[in-house]
């Protein structure tokens, strides 16, 4: 077993999702090492200067680019190498593409390192959580994505700004696969404790069922807005990274709606989604199974198998 760093953190791919996740990270003061790798070794170098440049206001910290020997003693190793979205595309059209590089990285993540954390960003992070559990071997519970974390935070700001509360006080999750498919756990959310239905109305909100929809539609067409407008999403998703580390590195067990391998958790087998779960310095520690109507469990196994039938063929060829 390696003697890991527990302060050290890895990062693969240096493109807007992997350099603006190092920003957060550096700013966090979670870690006293970072090292950054990407094939463009020029790039990996221009960030970590960039970055290491704002440390006189921060925490102090060793950030370099490196290459995967690097890897060595690193405790949590952070996936964000691989073709973004482009307009117009969804999550699952980067699939191709995106597990061949996975097929790359991941043996020589595993050459150095056979015992560290794999935090999965790249989309579509369902599939790929999957695929790095299966080619890498690790054990499960060490191998999982950032799911919904990023659309759930999403619903917790529009929640927040329709009733006029602060985000935080928003307890709800997204659920299912991190794309078109997934769902929103309605008959479990609530503001502090009081639900949802009755806190609308105690600020004057009655059109119920049409304000679920759109702020459905709002939360799953977010990325498509955000990418149509300025051509990629970065500063969300790396608040949601810097979280997830959060949760590990401090050994926290938040409950945050991050996508693993299920095993039976809502009838679902032998796919990776986003359902809530413990996290802590073991990674994935328990699954979470908060209450859910029958179509919501319903639409969770539709989008399950959603995944499933992209897993099948792209395992399959």
């Amino acid at each position: 077993m390696n003697d890991l760093n527990i302060r050290k953190i890895a990062l693969i791919g240096c493109g807007f999702v992997g350099a603006a996740s190092a920003f957060a990270i550096m700013q966090s003061g979670l870690f006293s090492e970072m090292v950054l790798i990407d094939i463009n070794r020029e790039k990996a170098e221009g960030e970590a200067l960039d970055i290491s440049h704002g440390l006189p206001f921060a925490k102090p910290m060793k950030i370099y680019a490196g290459d995967y020997s690097d890897l060595e003693d690193a405790s949590l190793i952070l996936i964000t190498a691989g073709a973004g979205q482009k307009p117009g595309e969804t999550r699952l059209d980067l699939v191709k593409k995106n597990i061949a590089v996975l097929k790359s990285i991941i043996p020589q993540i595993t050459h150095y390192n056979r015992d560290a954390i794999l935090l999965m960003v790249a989309n579509p992070v369902d599939i790929l959580t999957y695929t790095a559990a299966v080619l890498s071997g690790y054990p499960e519970n060490r191998v999982f994505g950032t799911g919904t974390v990023l659309d759930t935070a999403r619903l917790k700001y529009l929640i927040g700004e329709h009733l006029q509360v602060d985000s935080r006080t928003v307890h709800a999750f997204i659920l299912g696969e991190h794309g078109d498919s997934e769902i929103v756990a309605w008959s479990s959310a609530n503001i502090s404790g009081v639900p949802l239905q009755d806190f609308c109305e105690m600020r004057g909100r009655f059109d119920h069922k049409q304000t679920m929809m759109d702020l459905a539609e709002s939360v799953k067409n977010s990325a498509y807005e955000i990418i149509e407008k300025k051509k990629a999403t970065y500063y969300g998703i790396a608040m949601s990274v810097r979280r997830v580390c959060e949760a590990i590195v401090r050994d926290e067990k938040s409950i945050l709606p991050v996508s693993s391998v299920q095993h039976g958790a809502y009838g679902i087998e032998g796919v990776a989604l986003s359902v809530p779960a413990i996290v802590g310095k073991e990674g994935v520690e328990a699954i979470v199974p908060i209450h859910l109507s029958e179509q919501e469990i319903s639409n969770l196994k539709q989008s399950a198998q959603t995944l499933k039938n992209v897993l099948e063929t792209e395992l399959r060829d």
